[in-house]
């Protein structure tokens, strides 16, 4: 890979932050591509596998917590959790404390899924992370946090 061209001094002239969002936009889609294959393969989708990731990174997850992580509505995390429970990937119980909760936690199947889709992810930012080295990496990160509004980056594991 090339050498990253350098930020303009004046990089918040709109030219530089156009060219911010383009990165951004096909940095991410060129990632998530690398996973629609084995998406494609199981009927999945993205929405799928948001919440495999998200499942597999907290078990025990409550609905309402996906729900606040994914931003979407409880109709379209009903049909993506049904149909993940519906292919024994995704396994609901009941809370111990309060019998309401939903506790989502990901069975052996779903697992082994989100691992092999996490291996492909893995291997394009490995590549990204080596080719811009260690600085750019942090530098990259405190961008993205800054994109985030601050109540939300305690999401973010390593935090």
């Amino acid at each position: 890979m090339a050498a990253p061209i350098p930020a303009s001094p004046l990089f918040l002239r709109e030219p530089e932050i156009r060219r911010g969002i383009e990165l951004l936009y096909f940095g991410y889609a060129n990632l998530t591509r690398s996973i629609d294959a084995g998406l494609a393969k199981q009927g999945l989708g993205r929405a799928h596998h948001r919440a495999l990731y998200f499942i597999a990174r907290q078990p025990d997850l409550t609905v309402s917590a996906l729900l606040a992580i994914l931003g979407i509505t409880k109709q379209s995390l009903g049909r993506v959790l049904g149909e993940l429970a519906d292919r024994g990937l995704v396994e609901t119980r009941t809370g111990e404390r309060d019998r309401r909760q939903r506790l989502l936690r990901l069975t052996p199947a779903g697992a082994a899924l989100e691992a092999e889709l996490f291996d492909a992810l893995r291997e394009k930012m490995s590549t990204a992370y080596s080719s811009a080295g260690q600085g750019a990496v942090g530098g990259f990160w405190a961008v993205l946090e800054g994109l985030m509004p601050e109540s939300e980056r305690k999401s973010v594991s390593g935090r």
